[in-house]
Order: structure tokens, then sequence, then C-alpha cells
């Protein structure tokens, strides 16, 4: 009588911590199939904002050269950095300052004199600020698998 309670008692909570488990979830499938198609239908890079029915997501997109990469994991690293500094940029702006040097050299010789000139263009950009809950969505190759896209995404408000 003691054994059959314990065992109803394992099994009720065993079907309990089922309705529990973890999966993946279905609105996070079909926003992951749909940016593989609008991605097929016209590829972009960046960041933009989706709206669904119920949710509006902030997306990052990253498209990387595979032969650059001596491994998946540096690769995957490096995109979670992009991703990361774009979403950083679009809600934190950041200050972007450009120099432009020129440098002229004159090289003589017997007969005539000629001016090298070299211009360099320097480019910084700065920001601060930090963008947390950027989660991977997807990733997947392009371009005959030579190179690989890597969405990440974000939840920013529910409709309401």
């Amino acid at each position: 009588m003691i054994a059959k309670r314990k065992v109803l008692i394992l099994i009720i909570v065993v079907l309990s911590f089922k309705g529990y488990g973890q999966g993946f979830n279905d609105s996070k499938t079909s926003l992951s199939n749909f940016l593989k198609r609008m991605y097929s239908s016209s590829p972009f890079e960046g960041v933009k904002v989706i709206d669904d029915y119920d949710h509006q997501y902030f997306i990052s997109l990253v498209n990387l050269e595979k032969a650059k990469y001596p491994s998946a994991s540096t690769m995957t690293r490096i995109a979670q950095v992009k991703a990361q500094q774009q979403a950083n940029t679009f809600f934190n702006g950041s200050f972007i300052a450009s120099d432009f040097v020129i440098k002229t050299n004159e090289a003589k010789s017997k007969d005539s004199t000629s001016t090298i000139i070299e211009t360099m263009e320097s480019i910084k950009e700065n920001s601060l600020g930090f963008v947390k809950g950027m989660e991977l969505l997807t990733n997947f190759e392009v371009e005959g698998a030579k190179r690989m896209v890597f969405i990440y995404f974000r939840e920013i408000e529910r409709v309401k």
C-alpha cells in the first residue's frame, strides 16, 4: 500500500514537471523563418525594428566571411560583439570624428623632380553604453557557404 502511494506520488511529480519542460518558442521559430525569407529576398546588414502581431523586436544582423576566422567559436564571438556594437550605436548614439592627412614627398633625380602625394584618412567612432539582453535567434550560410549570417534579437515592447 505504501509502495503504491509512493509510485503514485512519483508519477504525479513527473507529470507536473513535464508541463514546465524547456522548449523553443514557436514565436521565435516563426520570427526566424520570417527573417530568413526577408534576407533571402533582399539582403541587408545592420539593425531593424520588426513588428509582430503583439510583439516588437529589435534585430541586429551581421554578415561575416567564413574564411577570415580560424574557428566557428571565434566567428560566433565576433558576430556577437558586432551585433552588440550595432545595437549600442542604435540605442545610445555615437560620435564619429574624421581626420584627413595629406603627405607630400619630393623625389629628385638628375633630370627632374617629382612629387609623391600620399593621403590617409583616419575615422574614429566613440560610443558609450551597454545593451543587454541580445540573444542569438538564428544563423545560416549564404553565398554558397562562403559567408555566415547571424541574427541577434531582443523584444523591446509588447504591443497591447
